[in-house]
């Protein structure tokens, strides 16, 4: 981590009061050099919980009410994805730098503003990414980087749930979320993927998308039942094939329900010199005559969502390098939209 003498605190406001951002909180709760100043949410009992629990008292109904009163250095934003891109703007524009959850925006041109504007205003914006932050994508990023895998052809990226429709918040709902589970869990799969084999440019997806359990009732055991089905109008499945410019591909699958025999969170990477699987984790080589299985000795345990936070904080205070960059963002973003454009199409689309 980033060493400094500077006194200064970093003072930051949570837009958002929900869910991920006592996460959020937490976190930033451990670090001497951060203040959490104020919070926003437009459910007031939400908003009085979060505050009583955290010691907050300056609390608001709305984002443009605290950005005023309290002028934070630094906020989270911890809304549903259709509620990303104008706080995020609007902190940006008023001179604070932005980590936003994850995924970006809820489409490409959203998340095009929200660019512009830290661009614009010298501000950092950063997206929540932490599985990048995984000790094991770190090894594996480091050994493409040094040429170990030769040119990377092919990578399948896997997100499943058996059953594991979320019975909170709004991730059933289409136009909050802009998704399922490829814009839910998906993304967090296919970014640290993307990242580890060098962020390569997207330029065309193909894609399918299904619902066919979330939006009827059940009484199947699982470990989250009764979501509300009537209300649900995202994709339980969803499959995409993502072509780069260097040549690679991406194909990722992701689903809330579907006829599997376990919860599969991984990804292969096929190379030409050398491939790998992220769980268990394994490389593969040709090495003296032999194919060779290798797994490390040791790789460092990174609690991922601590690092997430103080990663965040090093780039706001000290000049930390990002490692997950608003650019980053926008290229996740590009090829979920292309997927799902793709599957309303019914052929290949273009990423511009």
């Amino acid at each position: 981590m980033a060493k400094s003498t500077q006194k200064r605190k970093l003072r930051v406001a949570l837009i958002g009061a929900g869910g991920i951002a006592g996460t959020h909180t937490e976190n930033y709760k451990k670090f001497e050099d951060v203040e959490v100043v104020s919070a926003c949410d437009v459910h007031a009992g939400t908003l009085k919980k979060f505050g009583e629990k955290f010691g907050i008292t300056d609390l608001f109904g709305t984002w443009q009410e605290l950005l005023e009163k309290t002028k934070p250095d630094a906020v989270s934003v911890c809304t549903p994805n259709g509620l990303h891109w104008q706080p995020t703007v609007d902190a940006l524009n008023a001179g604070c730098h932005v980590l936003v959850e994850k995924p970006l925006a809820m489409n490409a041109v959203e998340g095009r503003k929200m660019l512009d504007a830290a661009r614009r205003n010298k501000k950092h914006l950063v997206i929540a990414f932490q599985h990048r932050f995984d000790g094991r994508i770190k090894l594996l990023k480091r050994a493409i980087d040094e040429g170990l895998f030769g040119r990377i052809l092919f990578v399948r990226v896997q997100a499943l749930r058996r059953r594991g429709i979320p019975n909170w918040g709004v991730f059933g709902r289409k136009e909050l979320q802009g998704g399922g589970p490829l814009i839910d869990i998906g993304v967090h799969a296919l970014e640290m993927t993307h990242y580890a084999i060098g962020s390569p440019e997207p330029v065309a997806a193909s894609g399918n998308i299904w619902t066919y359990m979330g939006n009827k009732p059940s009484d199947i055991a699982s470990m989250w039942p009764n979501w509300d089905y009537k209300t649900y109008t995202v994709e339980d499945l969803a499959i995409g094939h993502i072509r780069m410019k260097d040549g690679a591909v991406i194909h990722i699958e992701a689903s809330f329900a579907t006829h599997i025999e376990q919860d599969v969170w991984s990804f292969q990477v096929f190379g030409e010199k050398g491939g790998a699987t992220f769980d268990p984790f394994a490389i593969f080589r040709d090495e003296a005559g032999m194919m060779l299985n290798c797994t490390p000795a040791y790789v460092p345990r990174i609690e991922i969502f601590p690092y997430k936070m103080r990663h965040f904080v090093d780039v706001c205070l000290y000049g930390r390098k990002c490692e997950a960059p608003a650019e980053h963002g926008l290229m996740v973003q590009k090829m979920l939209d292309g997927i799902y454009a793709s599957a309303a199409a019914g052929k290949e689309v273009k990423i511009a």
